[in-house]
C-alpha cells in the first residue's frame, strides 16, 4: 500500500484551477479573440480535466523537491491529455450547437497547443515555489514498535520525505527481538520515554506499528497519547494476511481491503482499453512492413505455416489463441509443451533471429486489437505451464485477473525467456503481481519505453 501525503492538496488544486483559467483566458484573449463566454468556458473545462488527471497521476501527493524530472514528465503528460480532452469536448459541443467551420477548430487546436506550453511552465513554477514553502519544515517522527510493519513504515516515510529534513526513531517496550531482520534496529527508549517526548513537544508524528493481536496495548497507547497534541497514526499490520493489498474500498462508512482484485475496474478499465486501442493501432501500422518481410523470410527459409497459434490463458483464466510468427519446425499446442532452450534443435535459423530480436511477437498486436491481450501485462504462458505452476507458485493465478501483455514488468527486469528453475518462475510471477498491484497509465508508458530501450534483445531471448 502506498503512503500519500495529502497535505495542502486542496490548496494546490485551487491554485491550479485559478492558474489554468487565468492563462487560458489571457492567452485566448490576447492571441485569439475578444473575451467571450466560450473562452471562459474552455478555461473551466480545461482546469477541471487538468485537476482530475493530476489526481490520477498523484501530482497532489508527496513532495516535489528532488523529484523534478519524474514530476515534470507526469505534468507534461497531464497538460497534454487535458488539452486533447478539452479540445474534443469543446469541438464536439461547438459543432453540434453552433456548427463552426473546420478552420475554427484548427485554430482552436493550435491555440490550445501553444497555451499548454505556458500552462506547463507556469504550473510547474507554482509547484516548485509552493513545495519550497509548504514542505520546508523538518519533521520529527517516532515509530512505536520494532516490527515488520514498523520497518515498512520507516522505508515508506524515507521514500516520501526523501528531500525533506526529518528524523525517525524507534521506541519499543520489549527488550528482545525474535526476527533477525529487526535485531539491528536501534531502540531509543520505551513507550514511557516516547510519551514524555510527546508531552514536551519534541515529536511531530507517532506511528504505532504493533501487531494486530496487541489490541489492548494499542488501545492503551492511544489513550495515553490522547493527552498530548502530537499527530498519532496507526499502522495496521494488514500484510500479515497477504502481501497483495492494493486498495481500500468504501461502502458507506464501512472500509474493505482488496486482496485479490483487478486494477482495471470502472475508469481503470476504460483507460486501459483506450491505451491498448490507440497504441495497438499505432504499433500495428508501424510494424506492418516488418511483419510482411518476416512472413516472406519464414516462407522462404522453412516449410510450414507463417503464423503459430497457441492456446493460452487470458483474462480471468479463459483460454485464448495467441499469435506468433513460427520459429520452430514443430507446432506444440498440447497438454505437454517443452519450453525453448538455448541452442534448441527445434528452432530454425531464421526463427532463432526472430526470437533473439523478439520479432516473433509482432502478430500479438492483432491480439491486442481483438481485445484478447494488452500492450503491457503479464506474459501469457502455455496452458500446460499454467497447470504445472499454479500448484507450485503461490498466488500464481492472480496474474490472470488482467489481460496478458506483449511486454511487462518482469520482462524489462530480465525475467524473460526460459524459466528452467522454479525460483525464476516465482520471481517472474512476483513482478507480475507487483505490476497488478501498482498499475497506472504512467507505469505502462514507462514499461513500453524501457522495452524499446532494453527489452527486445537480451541474453535470455532465445
Amino acid at each position: 500500500m502506498k503512503i500519500y501525503n495529502s497535505r495542502y492538496s486542496k490548496l494546490i488544486k485551487l491554485l491550479d484551477f485559478f492558474t489554468v483559467n487565468i492563462l487560458v483566458f489571457a492567452y485566448l484573449t490576447y492571441f485569439y479573440t475578444d473575451p467571450t463566454t466560450a473562452s471562459a468556458l474552455l478555461g473551466i473545462i480545461f482546469s477541471l480535466v487538468f485537476i482530475r488527471i493530476n489526481e490520477y497521476f498523484h501530482l497532489y501527493t508527496g513532495e516535489l523537491k528532488g523529484r523534478y524530472f519524474t514530476k515534470s514528465l507526469a505534468l507534461i503528460l497531464s497538460v497534454s491529455l487535458s488539452s486533447i480532452v478539452s479540445f474534443l469536448f469543446f469541438a464536439i459541443a461547438e459543432k453540434l450547437i453552433n456548427k463552426q467551420p473546420v478552420e475554427n477548430f484548427i485554430l482552436l487546436a493550435e491555440s490550445l497547443a501553444k497555451c499548454s506550453v505556458f500552462i506547463f511552465l507556469i504550473v510547474f513554477l507554482v509547484r516548485v515555489i509552493s513545495s519550497y514553502y509548504l514542505f520546508n519544515s523538518p519533521l520529527r517522527v517516532a515509530i512505536l514498535g520494532i516490527t515488520p510493519a514498523g520497518l515498512a513504515i520507516k522505508n515508506a516515510l524515507q521514500k516520501e520525505y526523501s528531500q525533506r529534513g526529518f528524523t525517525i526513531t524507534y521506541f519499543e517496550d520489549r527488550n528482545n527481538q525474535r526476527e533477525s531482520a529487526l535485531t539491528g534496529i536501534e531502540r531509543h527508549g520505551t513507550r514511557s520515554d516516547l510519551l514524555a517526548l510527546a508531552k514536551a513537544g519534541e515529536i511531530d508524528e507517532i506511528y504505532i506499528a504493533l501487531p494486530m493481536v496487541a489490541r489492548q496495548r494499542i488501545k492503551q497507547f492511544l489513550n495515553e497519547f490522547s493527552d498530548t497534541t502530537v499527530d498519532v497514526f496507526l499502522v495496521p499490520d494488514l500484510f500479515s494476511y497477504s502481501p497483495h493489498i492494493s486498495q481500500l474500498r468504501m461502502f458507506g462508512n464501512l472500509q474493505t481491503i482488496s486482496i485479490f482484485t483487478s486494477p482495471f475496474d470502472s475508469e481503470g478499465a476504460i483507460i486501459k482499453y483506450i491505451e491498448d486501442m490507440i497504441l495497438g493501432f499505432i504499433f500495428t501500422l508501424i510494424s506492418l512492413p516488418v511483419m510482411i518481410l518476416v512472413a516472406i523470410g519464414i516462407k522462404v527459409t522453412s516449410p510450414g505455416p507463417i503464423l503459430f497459434k497457441q492456446t493460452r490463458y487470458g483474462l480471468n483464466g479463459k483460454q485464448i489463441e495467441v499469435w506468433k510468427f513460427r520459429t520452430m519446425r514443430v507446432m506444440e499446442n498440447s497438454t505437454v509443451v517443452t519450453q525453448a532452450t538455448r541452442n534448441d534443435p527445434r528452432i530454425t535459423r531464421f526463427g532463432a533471429f526472430l526470437r533473439k530480436t523478439s520479432l516473433d511477437e509482432l502478430p500479438q498486436f492483432f491480439n491486442v486489437l481483438q481485445g484478447r491481450m494488452s500492450i503491457v501485462g503479464p506474459r501469457p504462458h502455455a496452458v500446460a505451464h499454467n497447470e504445472q505452476y499454479r500448484v507450485l507458485v503461490e498466488n500464481y493465478m492472480i496474474r490472470h485477473k488482467v489481460k496478458p501483455g506483449i511486454t511487462g514488468l518482469a520482462q524489462i527486469n530480465g525475467f524473460r525467456g526460459e524459466t528452467d528453475t522454479l525460483d525464476k518462475m516465482a520471481k517472474r510471477i512476483q513482478y507480475d503481481l507487483d505490476y497488478i498491484q501498482s498499475w497506472s497509465l504512467f507505469l505502462d508508458l514507462k514499461i513500453i519505453i524501457l522495452t524499446f530501450l532494453r527489452g527486445f534483445v537480451g541474453k535470455n531471448a532465445f
